[in-house]
């Protein structure tokens, strides 16, 4: 148990900064917005590593099973739709917003700038939290976090064919929710995305 909760802390910790960045780049900054996007996509990246974390290790050190996993995922896709409402942290979500000639050139690319930048802080945030070795997850984790090894454990082209036939679905039901009421669109989302990354 003392691995659930070393991650709750963490998740908590992760969406209290996210919710004062959001507040801080969205209203006192309103010429800034594209620093949301790097909040956002620091939330998800940051919760997607810990989520993972216990996906990989969390039955054999932790004795957190894929249903943790799974619900942890869900929770943290919700809340994130709640919190960043408005606010994408997905570059495929910002290039489809472009396409779809939503945004302008130079906004898409500081949003997709500050993505992959937010992205990036997250990995080097969780490898810190890692480093802790609060629990023994985290403690496989962080030796693990050094060894570069494909998490694909199907061939490159059943891969890249699952990605696209997920992310495919994932923007046609986005498109088709996209200007319907939050409390549809949110959970809806939230499952069809818990859905695909279990798939």
């Amino acid at each position: 148990m003392s691995g659930l909760n070393a991650s709750l802390g963490y998740f908590l910790a992760i969406i209290g900064v996210s919710v004062v960045g959001r507040v801080f780049f969205a209203r006192w900054r309103p010429r800034w917005t594209f620093l949301t996007e790097f909040v956002a996509a620091f939330a998800l990246a940051a919760c997607r590593l810990e989520v993972d974390t216990i996906a990989e290790v969390g039955q054999f050190a932790g004795a957190l099973g894929p249903d943790v996993a799974i619900t942890m995922l869900f929770i943290s896709i919700t809340v994130h739709a709640v919190i960043m409402q408005g606010v994408s942290g997905n570059p495929s979500v910002t290039l489809t917003g472009l396409l779809l000639k939503d945004t302008g050139v130079v906004s898409a690319v500081l949003a997709v700038s500050a993505q992959i930048l937010g992205a990036y802080v997250a990995l080097l945030v969780a490898g810190m939290y890692w480093q802790m070795e609060l629990t023994d997850m985290h403690m496989i984790k962080n030796l693990m976090m050094f060894e570069c090894s494909t998490s694909l454990r199907v061939s490159a082209l059943q891969g890249v064919i699952a990605e696209a036939l997920g992310a495919l679905i994932f923007h046609l039901v986005y498109l088709v929710l996209q200007n319907r009421s939050q409390l549809l669109r949110i959970p809806i989302c939230a499952v069809l995305l818990t859905f695909i990354a279990y798939a």
